[in-house]
C-alpha cells in the first residue's frame, strides 16, 4: 500500500523517482480503505529533507498511510518558506480535537538549551499531553526523545564533553520484542547530539524498558511499559549524506566538530557506506504494524 501525500509536496517527486509507492490525495479518495493516520511534528530546521526521510520510511509498509504535518505556532521556522508551511502544514490548534493512530516527534537543534528556554516548550508540553489521550502510539526521535523523557518521566539530559557524532554499533537488550523483530543482533544507528540520557536513569525507571544500547551512544531505543511511547535517541531516518552535510556545515561556521565516527569510507570524505538503512526500514515497519495498526481502533473514539 502507498503513502498518501499531496502531489505538489517536494517529497512526492523524490520518492516517485526512487520507485517508492506514493499516491496523490485525489487517487486515494477512490480507495475503500481505512488508512492509518500519522501525525508528524517536524521540529527540524531542514523541513523538506526531514519530510522526505520520514515519508520514505513510512511508505515502505503494506499499510496505507495518511501523514499530517504540524508546525509550532509559538515559533516560526526561519529555514523554510512560509508558503511551504501554509500549504503542507497545520497547526496544533487545527488538529487538537482529532485522533491519530500514530505520531512522530522529531529532533530539534536546541539540545544545549534548558527546556524552559525553548521558545515553543509550553506548546510542546500541550502536544505531549495531547499525545497520551488522542494518539495510539508516539515515536520520539533524538531531542524529541530527550524532551519526552523529561516531560513524562522526569529524566533530564546531561551535557557531553564533545558532540556524539557518527554511526555507532548497537545490540538488542531483549531477546523477543516485536519492535526489533527481524533486526540483526548487531546493527547501526547514526547519532548527532551534544547531550545524552544517563543509562542508569532509564534502568531505574519502572515504567520504561530499554530495547537496544551502544557502548558509545548508550541506551538508544526505549519503550514505555504500556506500549504507548517509543523513544529513539539517534537518527535512523537519516539519509546517506546527512551527517556529511552537518559536518561540512559546522566546519564552514568554524564550530568545533569532529569527523563523524565510523562513517566516511575514504580519507577525502567523499563517500559513505549506509549501514543503517535496513534497520530503519524494519524498525518503522514494525512500529507501524505492531504498535500502531494492530492496536489502534478501527473507528476512533469520540
Amino acid at each position: 500500500m502507498p503513502i498518501v501525500i499531496p502531489k505538489d509536496i517536494p517529497a512526492f517527486k523524490i520518492l516517485e523517482d526512487e520507485n517508492i509507492f506514493v499516491m496523490s490525495n485525489t487517487r486515494a479518495m477512490s480507495q475503500d480503505i481505512r488508512p492509518i493516520e500519522i501525525l508528524i511534528l517536524n521540529l527540524m530546521p531542514t523541513k523538506i529533507e526531514t519530510e522526505t526521510q520520514l515519508l520514505r520510511l513510512l511508505a515502505n509498509s503494506p499499510l496505507q498511510i495518511n501523514p499530517t504535518f504540524i508546525n509550532t505556532e509559538s515559533y516560526k521556522s526561519k529555514h523554510i518558506s512560509q508558503e511551504h508551511l501554509a500549504r503542507f502544514y497545520k497547526t496544533f490548534s487545527e488538529i487538537k480535537n482529532k485522533f491519530f493512530d500514530g505520531m512522530i516527534i522529531t529532533g530539534a537543534p536546541v539540545e544545549k538549551m534548558e527546556y524552559d528556554d525553548v521558545l515553543y516548550w509550553k506548546e510542546l508540553e500541550e502536544i505531549f499531553k495531547y499525545s497520551k489521550t488522542n494518539v495510539t502510539n508516539t515515536l520520539f526521535i533524538c531531542w524529541g526523545a530527550q524532551a519526552g523523557l523529561k516531560y513524562f518521566y522526569g529524566i533530564d539530559k546531561k551535557p557531553l564533553d564533545k558532540k556524539l557524532f557518527g554511526v555507532f554499533k548497537h545490540r538488542k537488550c531483549v531477546k523477543f520484542e516485536q519492535l526489533v523483530n527481524g533486526i540483526d543482533d548487531v546493527f547501526y544507528i547514526p547519532h548527532s547530539r551534544h547531550t545524552y540520557i544517563d543509562d542508569l536513569d532509564i534502568l531505574e525507571c519502572k515504567d520504561l524498558v530499554p530495547l537496544a544500547k551502544s557502548e558509545e551512544a548508550g541506551i538508544a531505543i526505549i519503550k514505555s511499559k504500556d506500549n504507548s511511547q517509543i523513544f529513539v535517541t539517534g537518527h535512523m531516518e537519516y539519509d546517506k549524506f546527512t551527517l556529511k552535510n552537518e559536518y561540512e556545515r559546522d566546519l564552514s561556521k568554524g564550530l568545533p566538530i569532529n569527523r563523524p565516527d565510523n562513517y566516511f569510507t575514504d580519507e577525502t570524505n567523499s563517500d559513505v557506506d549506509v549501514l543503517w538503512r535496513s534497520t530503519a526500514n524494519i524498525f518503522f515497519t514494525n512500529w507501524l504494524n505492531y504498535y500502531v495498526y494492530q492496536v489502534t481502533p478501527y473507528v476512533f473514539k469520540k
